[in-house]
């Protein structure tokens, strides 16, 4: 075959990509899109690597990549075994974030892995750079936006979703409040779902409010950490349009989780309901990344005891298969 057969053909695959990702919805993995049909069973909120050392330290250097591919890997492939399709990694930015490691350990695991643009406001600042306080919200959203549009760091690996955090108040900090307005600039450019780490209500419906204000809807907005907080919240949220996301599923917590579920779901709201572990959390700072707990909680403890409770596999699958994709489907959601 002659060279130029060949860049007639690579014209048409790239033509028909290209026409069949502007027709369906699709998300975006470390290893490019894929239809958001294909997500199958998803965990919605886990960690692989997280460094706590701060912003000012952090970097790549700060781990080796085969020592946590040795230690991530077998844990990937045993939620693999019990049916997960898709990971969503939750670590941000100046947090421990890696897209090498994730596109790694996306191709060795067979998981499709989302990746995340945004910066992480909780914790007094800690894990903001400090060129983050000078930045206007747009010069700070245009940074998320490049890394949507052109790859994180130098990388063809792209942003699968927002990931910011704020202090738990609601009178949001001035940093606090840019980043939530950057992160709906982020959105209405790209049509990533933003996901925040809010805790407790008031810093919850402080951000929903900035929503409204900017003409998005609270589709857009992932509350991470809301099993913090009581059952009306929940409702008030879900109410609005908001996705719940209880996402701190152990054995422990289960009785808790499964009451919380069950409001939901009598309340005619268990399709914004999203679950999963927090779990994972390799460490540069401990020898060998330390203690790393598994993302099989879910399989092993809530879904036999959401059963017992009388909840239905068509239900199941619209917490683990339906609402993610729902959740994270690339779409800019205005009012």
């Amino acid at each position: 075959m002659n060279i130029f057969l060949k860049s007639i053909i690579l014209i048409f695959l790239s033509l028909l990509i290209w026409q069949c990702s502007s027709t369906e919805d699709i998300v975006i993995t470390a290893t490019g899109p894929i239809p958001a049909d294909s997500m199958g069973v998803t965990l919605i909120h886990e960690h692989i690597l997280v460094d706590f050392i701060g912003a000012d330290k952090t970097g790549y250097h700060r781990w080796n990549r085969d020592s946590v591919i040795q230690k991530v890997l077998p844990h990937l492939l045993e939620a693999k075994k019990l049916g997960v399709k898709t990971i969503l990694e939750c670590t941000p930015a100046f947090l421990g974030r890696d897209p090498k490691l994730m596109r790694i350990l996306s191709k060795k695991s067979g998981l499709n892995i989302l990746t995340n643009t945004g910066f992480y406001g909780a914790v007094q600042d800690k894990y903001i750079p400090q060129f983050s306080f000078t930045l206007d919200i747009k010069s700070l959203a245009d940074i998320w936006i490049q890394e949507s549009r052109n790859g994180i760091d130098l990388t063809d690996v792209h942003p699968g979703f927002i990931k910011i955090s704020v202090d738990d108040t609601s009178a949001l900090s001035e940093i606090d409040e840019k980043i939530v307005r950057a992160a709906i600039e982020t959105h209405r450019q790209t049509g990533l779902t933003i996901v925040s780490h809010s805790g407790p209500n008031a810093a919850a419906f402080a951000q929903l409010k900035i929503l409204e204000e900017e003409n998005i809807a609270p589709s857009a907005f992932v509350w991470t950490h809301a099993q913090e907080v009581s059952p009306e919240g929940h409702i008030a949220a879900a109410k609005r349009g908001a996705w719940i996301s209880l996402d701190d599923v152990s054995a422990e917590e289960t009785d808790k989780i499964v009451k919380m579920i069950s409001h939901m779901k009598n309340a005619g709201y268990l399709n914004r309901v999203l679950i999963s572990h927090d779990a994972g959390w390799y460490d540069p700072d401990t020898p060998g990344g330390g203690d790393f707990r598994g993302y099989t909680a879910i399989f092993t403890h809530l879904l036999p005891a959401l059963r017992e409770n009388g909840f239905t596999q068509k239900e199941i699958d619209q917490l683990l298969i339906e609402n993610p994709k729902n959740a994270y489907t690339i779409r800019v959601r205005t009012k």
